[in-house]
């Protein structure tokens, strides 16, 4: 299987990228990579080629241009030679951790969406924090791709989230849940409550009700949907929290006296899982869900280990055809419409 990269995408490309995909390389002997980028800055950094294929590209697409406007003015750069690659059929799918908006607009516009599919949505995997259930994921979205969503795009996103959890992180009958501000069915605004009715219908859910955003991490649901700004919202809010108890942590530790020193020392595998569990590379990148390939995205700031777990994730979703079985259901409306399942 080859997997177009953006080399250029990331705070800290072309370097980590291509540690990343070497790192993916050595691991699996099935993966080759067509590897797009300024040839100069890029070929210096290949300690093996084997199964890499440098492509040169003469543009970048800089994280604050427009999207839409630079895929389709910067025709050369790495971002669109990527996308074009698998929309040609020459790659199996993209990978970057450049412009968030511009690899959604050449997924959407050069790869294209799934028959049936009204919007993609931006998937991510997010820790369970739940004693006994740590080191499991649950998969959320839309966690950004679409500021507003209409009913159907929800019910969407939640077959798309089911089929993805069933087949990367296996998952049997994955319970699905909808993010609200309540756990009650009449719970939220009209939208809310009309899609809470339409996920109840769905036959081939495992539809539990409503989640509220203060048990995300508790294990609850193995799927999370909502719109894009509430869900971004969200896990913003979420980030940041952990990210303030974590500095008042280390603040009561390094201000505490000499007991909190000492009771550090002897709490300090506990932290080092701690922050495995809640380190964001350990669970790859963000998908595209809904387009006619994989489009994984990781963060900007992805590091080594972000870029190399990002690539494990392309490769179980091509080895488990999550896509062929997508294009399957979305091909038959009724499937959605009514509820019914086919499977």
């Amino acid at each position: 299987m080859k997997i177009a990269v953006d080399a250029m995408g990331g705070d800290r490309a072309p370097q980590v990228i291509i540690e990343g995909i070497e790192n993916a390389r050595d691991q699996f002997n099935d993966l080759e990579f067509l590897l797009y980028g300024d040839e100069q800055k890029v070929k210096p950094l290949i300690k093996n080629p084997e199964r890499l294929t440098l492509i040169n590209t003469t543009e970048e697409i800089a994280m604050g241009e427009e999207p839409v406007r630079a895929i389709r003015r910067k025709k050369d750069s790495s971002i669109v030679r990527a996308a074009n690659a698998v929309k040609h059929g020459e790659a199996d799918a993209f990978f970057s951790a450049g412009n968030t908006g511009a690899i959604l607009a050449a997924g959407i516009f050069i790869i294209g969406r799934i028959k049936g599919i009204d919007r993609p949505g931006l998937t991510s995997i997010l820790p369970v924090a739940q004693p006994g259930q740590q080191g499991q994921g649950f998969v959320y979205l839309d966690s950004g791709a679409n500021a507003e969503s209409k009913e159907k795009n929800l019910v969407e996103f939640a077959h798309l989230g089911r089929f993805y959890a069933q087949n990367v992180l296996n998952i049997q009958d994955p319970r699905v849940a909808l993010l609200n501000n309540g756990a009650e069915a009449d719970k939220g605004d009209q939208l809310h409550k009309a899609v809470h009715q339409d996920l109840a219908n769905q036959k081939a859910l495992n539809f539990i009700g409503n989640i509220e955003s203060g048990d995300l991490l508790h294990g609850a649901a193995d799927v999370v949907v909502s719109d894009g700004w509430t869900a971004n919202a969200a896990l913003k809010a979420t980030e940041g929290s952990v990210r303030m108890m974590m500095t008042l942590i280390k603040d009561g530790i390094l201000n505490g006296g000499l007991r909190a020193k000492l009771g550090y020392l002897l709490l300090r595998p506990v932290f080092h899982r701690i922050g495995h569990l809640m380190n964001p590379s350990q669970y790859g990148g963000a998908v595209l869900l809904g387009l006619k390939a994989p489009v994984v995205k990781a963060h900007g700031s992805a590091d080594v280990t972000a870029t190399t777990k990002a690539i494990q994730q392309i490769r179980t979703m091509i080895n488990t055809k999550v896509i062929d079985q997508t294009v399957e259901f979305f091909s038959n409306e009724e499937n959605v419409d009514n509820g019914t399942k086919n499977e």
